[in-house]
């Protein structure tokens, strides 16, 4: 076996991959702290000796795989994020700009390739994505459309919700949220538009209670998909490994049956 076939069956093991997590974690804990006056006057140096040893070990786990994968590593969508958050960590400004530094926190992303519940939700939020896109570009036209009446209906009574186009979106945005939409905005504009509530109430009917709500079930809908294509493919994997034994057990016998005929 050469070294390269060793340091493949390594990587492959539970231990290295459940040592690597705890790293992400521990490293994510040191980023936190770095973040604390109290705690880097305390142990500031220990703190920063530590996040130097969790990054050593993030280049130590990519140069080993690069070495079993060779050009192959690039071809994984999480091997190249791991490759630019630690290669961004290793620039010469990395250690003066923090922005930089603490880009390296993005590795904690990574337990979702490991938690199956975790994976599921990405890929279901993945899959809606072209669906989503149909109905972020419907609530566009429906916000533009309702940002123009706005500013055209109340801007010059009330120019610091809707005295502009921007001004009109962003409150409308909060009115669709329902974030003190009542007595905030509404409520103050139908004391000088009594007639105003029949342009907010449809506008969140529509935008809160039916285009929201349309979003929401596209990407329960997605992960519901995901989750039967992921049973699917177990039950499939299990099927197959059935099927291998049976074949293996009907050799065997077939084998125990012409050496009994042979010793006949």
């Amino acid at each position: 076996m050469t070294l390269r076939d060793r340091i493949a069956m390594t990587l492959d093991t539970s231990t290295f991959r459940n040592t690597i997590t705890g790293v992400i974690l521990f490293n994510a804990l040191l980023l936190g702290l770095e973040t604390s006056e109290r705690a880097m006057t305390l142990a500031g140096d220990l703190i920063r000796l530590l996040d130097m040893l969790c990054l050593s070990v993030f280049v130590i786990e990519i140069g080993l795989k690069l070495v079993v994968h060779r050009l192959a590593f690039f071809r994984s969508g999480w091997n190249l994020f791991d490759f630019t958050i630690v290669g961004v960590s290793l620039l010469p400004g990395a250690q003066v700009f923090s922005v930089l530094r603490a880009l390296r926190v993005l590795r904690l992303l990574r337990i979702i390739s490991v938690a199956p519940r975790l994976r599921r939700v990405v890929e279901g939020l993945i899959s809606a994505l072209p669906g989503m896109g149909s109905v972020f570009l419907l609530m566009g036209i429906i916000f533009y459309i309702a940002s123009v009446m706005a500013t055209k209906l109340f801007g010059a009574s009330f120019p610091q919700w809707f005295g502009s186009l921007g001004q009109s979106a962003y409150s409308l945005f909060q009115i669709m949220t329902l974030e003190s939409w009542s007595m905030g905005i509404v409520r103050p504009v139908m004391e000088t538009h009594p007639l105003a509530w029949a342009f907010f109430v449809p506008f969140i009917m529509v935008m809160t209670f039916a285009v929201v709500n349309l979003l929401v079930g596209l990407i329960v809908n997605s992960m519901q998909d995901a989750h039967s294509e992921e049973e699917t493919t177990r039950t499939d994997a299990y099927r197959d490994e059935v099927l291998l034994r049976l074949d293996a057990i009907e050799r065997r016998i077939g084998d125990v049956r012409r050496g009994d005929q042979t010793g006949e």
